[in-house]
């Protein structure tokens, strides 16, 4: 028999689960960690959650707030699945294997910051059958931000259940680009962004200082300071623009000199709240293009701080324009990101709008 507790309640246990050529097997020893719960009452689960948890986003936050989930579910006699993320990538992993069950639907929850929403999205295989509900716990949570998802976990949780059976959707971006011979693609849906905004997020990921400031709750400066940082060692590119406009019409080809950065924004903000684009949301079916470019250095440090307050429409180095799609060729090499994310060194990339493609658990305005 399943052991249950005194409510009735299935108690908790864990397995370990190994992957090989595409498939899962019960073992015991160490592969993918999958803690199965079942926190169901006799008469059997109303419906069935997978949560994807990031243990160590926030500098190791990520346990006491599944904690709150996994007591959420159970109170609302949910039944779910946890599965506990070893490494960088590994929830793309789980979410593809997740898109491969004989189940009809998959609902998953994300515990966890940007870059762990990012790996589940570029997991999916089906999105008409998984729907993703977010718990943010990052040190940025741009995203949380963006479509205003509380911080209270109950009432989260709670629209999740509402929601299982008729989920809103939101638009989410496509970045495409050559690594070596070969064209790779990545979805996001904060941004995706070549040169110094890249750069800080590659920065931010490979050194200690935004584990330093989460520890001391100040983690969303990573991003600021790192901009300063990186603004003197930069080198800028040019650059040559041409696609899609949101009306529909050609964007004919345009020349750029001297970019800094060029940010395909499906969200207002990035980088812990910076507003690169205070008007983008993710329901308008459209990508806005942030990108500052022809000054030189010394007037970049002058003009940035106001890029962080929103006000850089004053400024005509700052050029931003809505899109559906966008290619971009670089005179050199600059680092693209997505979501955070390190994507590699490219003089090319292509940006597009996946309308209503993510389709979502939370209450999202």
């Amino acid at each position: 028999m399943v052991p249950t507790d005194r409510a009735g309640f299935v108690t908790e246990s864990s397995h370990y689960i190994s992957h090989t050529n595409g498939k899962a097997y019960v073992c015991g020893h160490a592969g993918i960690h999958i803690e199965t719960t079942v926190s169901s009452n006799k008469e059997g689960a109303i419906m069935q959650f997978d949560i994807i948890i990031n243990e160590a986003s926030k500098t190791g936050e990520g346990a006491s707030r599944y904690d709150e989930v996994r007591w959420i579910l159970r109170e609302n006699k949910m039944q779910y699945r946890v599965h506990r993320t070893l490494y960088a990538g590994h929830a793309t992993v789980i979410a593809r294997e997740l898109c491969e069950s004989p189940d009809k639907t998959v609902n998953i929850i994300v515990v966890g910051g940007d870059g762990t929403l990012n790996e589940v999205v570029n997991g999916i295989t089906d999105f008409e059958k998984v729907r993703v509900g977010l718990i943010p716990n990052g040190s940025a949570n741009d995203f949380a931000a963006g479509v205003h998802i509380s911080s209270d976990v109950e009432k989260e949780i709670k629209a999740m259940i509402a929601n299982a059976d008729d989920p809103g959707s939101v638009d989410i971006g496509q970045v495409s680009y050559r690594e070596g011979t070969r064209t790779r693609s990545r979805l996001f849906c904060i941004s995706s962004g070549l040169g110094i905004d890249a750069m800080v997020c590659k920065k931010a990921s490979t050194t200690g200082l935004k584990a330093f400031l989460n520890k001391i709750g100040l983690g969303k400066l990573t991003y600021v300071l790192l901009t300063v940082y990186s603004l003197v060692s930069v080198e800028t590119a040019d650059a040559v623009i041409e696609g899609i406009a949101n009306d529909g019409s050609t964007m004919p080809q345009e020349e750029i000199k001297k970019v800094y950065f060029s940010a395909a924004m499906n969200l207002r903000c990035e980088g812990g709240g910076v507003p690169m684009a205070p008007r983008a949301v993710a329901s308008d079916r459209t990508l806005t293009l942030c990108c500052a470019h022809g000054i030189p250095k010394w007037r970049a440090f002058l003009c940035f701080p106001f890029l962080l307050t929103g006000k850089q429409s004053f400024f005509k180095c700052f050029d931003t324009r809505r899109f559906r799609e966008l290619k971009i060729r670089l005179s050199k090499p600059v680092t693209l990101h997505a979501d955070g994310e390190y994507c590699g060194e490219v003089n090319r990339a292509a940006f597009k709008i996946l309308p209503g493609r993510l389709l979502f658990l939370n209450d999202i305005v």
